[in-house]
């Protein structure tokens, strides 16, 4: 398999040239980083060319690095059924600039690329339907974001007074508490009864 990758890289390198920002191979899988004006082209190449044929798109996500100035990666993952592998394709962007969207190369790709929306807030241009999909309707900020508040901005519950939901903003009903998660019968420094016989 690592041999069929290392062919590919190489091909990739050859074809694609100065598109590809980098090329890793890890772990047994190769990864490339391309611009996002080169994004649509690469997948397009990378579809639809008698070498490669990464005709089945899986799934795409993303990560947040707050302290990059291009802090969200994008992963789009694809495999070749034809010749048996799989390639990560990875766009770095801030939060200002827009992704062109894999759709119109991968339908796809519209449930994650929502998710990232959505999650992370990553933009796209050209997506046909970029709505919240996993959060509620008036949810502000995303939650993945590492800046996000472990405790979220507001909380909701059904109030029967007014018998519909309502938000309120957060109130802890109590602070956070470190948990000691050592066995009580491994952390003692006293001998419990009955352990003596054990150790005789």
């Amino acid at each position: 398999m690592s041999e069929s990758l290392k062919e590919l890289q190489a091909y990739l390198d050859e074809k694609l040239g100065a598109r590809i920002e980098e090329s890793v191979m890890a772990f047994g899988e190769l990864s490339i980083t391309v611009a996002p004006v080169d994004l649509i082209a690469t997948l397009e190449f990378l579809k639809n060319d008698v070498q490669c044929q990464f005709v089945s798109y899986i799934d795409a996500s993303g990560a947040d690095y707050p302290a990059r100035e291009r802090r969200f990666d994008l992963v789009h993952h694809l495999l070749s059924p034809r010749q048996n592998l799989r390639i990560r394709v990875r766009v770095m962007v801030d939060e200002d600039t827009a992704v062109p969207s894999a759709t119109g190369v991968y339908p796809g790709a519209n449930w994650f690329e929502r998710e990232a929306y959505d999650l992370y807030g990553i933009l796209f241009s050209g997506h046909p339907d970029l709505r919240r999909i996993l959060t509620d309707y008036g949810f502000e900020g995303h939650p993945l974001r590492k800046d996000f508040p472990l405790t979220g901005f507001v909380e909701v519950r059904y109030d029967d007074e007014i018998k519909r939901v309502v938000y309120e903003p957060v109130s802890l009903r109590q602070e956070f508490r470190n948990f000691d998660f050592t066995s009580p019968w491994e952390g003692t420094d006293y001998v419990l009864p009955g352990d003596e016989k054990a150790q005789a």
